[in-house]
């Protein structure tokens, strides 16, 4: 079954010797969700906890692997189920969130799988870089999106009231669906992008669909990761391009086929190499290499 592929912890989503702390976080979906809201904090909200924003927080937000996440966390000898101070909490973005998600849910025996789209439940009349997992339901047959991230206080912050244990796939967009309705000219790709930094656009789309098809194949990328044909700002995105993600854009906006983008993954256009670069830290680093 195409399920079993994402039961198996893939190069960042193993926790490793932590494997039976991990386990240690509830199954269920709500309560897992509010445990890493005790573990983790986000880089560039860390104000809104009323805690200063440290170097490490930057440093850990650039940590790819879920047992190198796992094993700062549990450096202060508390379990995963024991939710850390807002100070204490480990810096991380929505990748992080997902991350563990994926990871957790894996540890517990159910199908789970990174997505990489935009958030519509931010800031109105835009889609926000955004990541989410993406979890099988055995008792309803579907694919169920849920965002880590959201917690309490950034309800209020963003005036969301948005479900994140089932999140409507209206308001997280993954990247082909917005690829897809930006193509069919029913949308805007300059409503697509990172607010914060003031980008957006059709490249923006593109290499969210390349990470998202990394994802699909068990890489997890960092979000300011580029590689292979992911373009930039001013780049124009030729023929060649626009029709391998018009192929992928197809797949993965549908959850029931997207796994299919596995078998694409080969193309040196998609693939992820040894090294890729790192634009948050503008240098090239090593992929896999763990902290």
């Amino acid at each position: 079954m195409t399920t079993d592929y994402y039961l198996r912890p893939g190069p960042f989503t193993d926790p490793g010797p932590h494997r039976e702390a991990l386990l240690a976080l509830p199954g269920n979906i709500p309560a897992l969700l509010d445990a890493l809201h005790g573990l983790l904090i986000h880089e560039h909200l860390t104000w809104a906890y009323g805690v200063e924003h440290r170097p490490e927080h930057n440093e850990t937000s650039n940590l790819r692997h879920a047992e190198d996440l796992l094993g700062r966390l549990l450096a202060d000898g508390r379990p995963l189920t024991e939710p850390r101070e807002a100070d204490r909490r480990l810096g991380g973005t929505c990748r992080h969130f997902t991350l563990l998600t994926v990871a957790a849910l894996r540890a517990h025996g159910v199908p789970a799988r990174a997505r990489c789209g935009f958030g519509a439940y931010f800031k109105p009349d835009v889609f926000e870089d955004h990541w989410v997992a993406e979890y099988w339901n055995a008792d309803e047959g579907r694919w169920v999106l849920v965002d880590a991230q959201i917690d309490d206080r950034q309800r209020e912050l963003f005036g969301t009231d948005v479900d994140t244990t089932d999140v409507p796939r209206d308001r997280f967009i993954v990247a082909g669906d917005a690829w897809r309705r930006c193509r069919a000219g029913e949308d805007d790709p300059n409503r697509y992008g990172l607010s914060v930094t003031d980008e957006s656009g059709a490249w923006w789309i593109a290499s969210n669909l390349i990470r998202d098809t990394a994802a699909l194949s068990n890489l997890e990328m960092l979000p300011w990761d580029d590689w292979g044909a992911m373009p930039g700002p001013e780049d124009e995105i030729g023929p060649d391009l626009t029709e391998l993600l018009d192929r992928l854009a197809a797949l993965t906006a549908n959850p029931e086929t997207a796994a299919e983008t596995r078998r694409l993954y080969d193309h040196d256009s998609l693939r992820v190499p040894e090294k890729v670069h790192n634009a948050s830290r503008g240098h090239d680093e090593p992929t896999f290499l763990r902290a």
